[in-house]
């Protein structure tokens, strides 16, 4: 792989729900880039990936956010998303909601090569390790489909988590196996989407561990709601805020879990 730039200019794309729901994974994907080297820009211009509608049907609004995002992050040197099912959109599918547009497929094609799910570019791009990390306590790690399946997104997580000093990771059975969210899966079939979510957290509560973590904010609310209905002990963050030293602010559903 060839080297990146020396402090390399990139775009965050937030996502909407970071943005809405868990602005802190943003801050934390922020300090993390800054502490790698990187120049990091948040254009104000950014919105929804397009995802929704694309896994909807709706191919022609797709593409109408395909192109803004594409606009909006081609003058980058990488594009970084702290989250695999947006970036799986970016790199996987935005050309094929632009397969009837070839120039707009073609700039398309190019900024999927620089745009990264965040764990990823930190291990495989800029090659970096969190220095004074420290947290005494056991997690588990979800594997989110898009991330994992379209991404190849599985060591480099594990990899950054084992720099932090005293977190004992412990293995969650089937964490390969989907959470139930699955976007609009879950509104569509609630019902099996409840039960594929209630095995996920019968499996994360035998870990005994004290944190979920995982790199999909959608998945790990699905997996925190199911657990705080469940009065489990289990708090769920996403990756990077355990990586960026924020492991004591509020959880995933804490508020939801305090009612």
């Amino acid at each position: 792989m060839q080297a990146p730039p020396v402090n390399p200019r990139v775009g965050l794309f937030a996502t909407c729900l970071v943005n809405t729901m868990r602005p802190s994974i943003g801050m934390a994907s922020l300090q993390l880039l800054e502490e790698a080297g990187c120049r990091v820009e948040v254009p104000l211009a950014q919105t929804c990936c397009g995802q929704p509608m694309f896994n909807s049907g709706d191919t022609r609004g797709a593409a109408r956010l395909a192109r803004q995002f594409i606009e909006t992050f081609e003058q980058y040197d990488y594009v970084v998303i702290p989250s695999g099912s947006c970036a799986g959109m970016t790199k996987a599918h935005y050309e094929e909601a632009l397969a009837d547009d070839p120039p707009w497929a073609a700039r398309a094609r190019q900024l999927a090569v620089r745009t990264w799910e965040i764990t990823s570019f930190l291990t495989d791009v800029m090659h970096f390790a969190p220095r004074d990390r420290s947290l005494q306590a056991t997690a588990t790690y979800h594997d989110s489909c898009s991330g994992l399946r379209e991404l190849g997104v599985h060591d480099q997580p594990r990899a950054l988590l084992q720099q932090v000093r005293g977190l004992e990771m412990r293995k969650l059975e089937g964490s390969d196996v989907c959470c139930g969210f699955g976007g609009t899966f879950c509104v569509k079939y609630p019902a099996i989407s409840n039960g594929i979510v209630d095995e996920k957290a019968v499996a994360v509560e035998r870990t005994g561990a004290d944190l979920l973590l995982g790199g999909d904010l959608g998945c790990l609310m699905n997996m925190a709601g199911k657990l705080s209905r469940r009065h489990s002990s289990v708090r769920v963050m996403h990756t990077v805020e355990v990586l960026a030293g924020m492991a004591d602010a509020p959880a995933i559903g804490e508020s939801e879990r305090a009612r």
